[in-house]
């Protein structure tokens, strides 16, 4: 029997990767089943046994805007301009659980899916990547919410008006989808050698919040705290936060500036995470 000319009758061939860097993206495309079962996975298990269901992608959002609302407003009366302070800090809330739940969902990666990874191959990338598309069902589900109250709002007398640059709300969500790609790889990396680093992230998202504009403007916390204003504005983001606000109500302001900067972070860590994940994943399972 001849050798080679059977090794031609293979559809795929797997060999173990040699390119210090790879997007492998033709090969993602090959295994898109995979990936739309991934999602449909991520969508369906996580409240499959849960009373309430997805009732939760909306209980959760609309709790935290309240309770914003009565802190940062009511008792600390942050000033929110023509716009009612719920639907401020519901904006903000909206945006900010999607990057939230790419970066949980995508920094756990290596972890949860030890034992499939461990039998079969596909592309690894397929695992964070299902996890994006699938916080994308999330995020259109809470931003109906957001629209549902602004129509009440406005039809009740509220000043709102919608934005031109309300047409690049869309690829605004697509960078900070790529931004907790590129963080959640790093993270699922680097969690593979020190497992009490996963213990951090929760803290470190909490945190981060706090120094994301997500419930004040940008200009107030440059205005009452001038000496610390630059830890906000260097924070990627402040700037996606505080664009989606203005898309959506009309307030605050664009900086181009800060844009171009949050894309050019957004890019340089996720090439840096994808390099450490396809370096990681050769060998995570000797450590996972």
């Amino acid at each position: 029997m001849n050798n080679t000319n059977n090794s031609k009758d293979w559809l795929f061939e797997i060999t173990p990767k040699n390119k210090f860097f790879s997007l492998n993206l033709k090969e993602v495309w090959q295994y898109r089943d995979l990936l739309f079962l991934f999602v449909k996975r991520d969508v369906i298990t996580v409240y499959k046994q849960t009373i309430l269901g997805p009732l939760w992608y909306l209980i959760q959002p609309l709790f935290t805007s309240i309770t914003f609302t009565i802190i940062f407003n009511n008792v600390a009366g942050i000033n929110t301009g023509k716009v009612p302070p719920f639907l401020f800090n519901l904006a903000g809330i909206t945006v900010w659980n999607y990057f939230t739940a790419c970066l949980n969902g995508t920094s756990d990666t290596f972890k949860a899916n030890a034992g499939i990874f461990g039998k079969v191959y596909f592309p690894r990338l397929i695992s964070p990547l299902s996890v994006v598309i699938s916080n994308l069902i999330k995020f259109g589900i809470q931003f109906l919410i957001f629209i549902a109250f602004s129509a009440y709002y406005y039809f009740n007398g509220t000043d709102l008006s919608l934005n031109i640059s309300l047409f690049f709300f869309p690829l605004l969500i697509v960078i900070m989808g790529i931004l907790g790609l590129g963080l959640g790889m790093l993270i699922s990396s680097t969690v593979t050698k020190y497992r009490d680093f996963s213990n951090l992230v929760g803290f470190g998202i909490q945190l981060l919040m706090y120094l994301s504009a997500v419930m004040y403007p940008m200009e107030l916390i440059k205005a009452k705290l001038p000496d610390y204003g630059w830890i906000v504005a260097y924070n990627p983001l402040a700037y996606i936060i505080e664009t989606a606000r203005y898309m959506l109500l009309d307030v605050g302001e664009i900086s181009i500036l800060g844009l171009s900067y949050t894309l050019l972070l957004t890019i340089t860590i996720f090439f840096i995470g994808l390099l450490v994940f396809n370096k990681t994943e050769k060998n995570f399972i000797d450590t996972v």
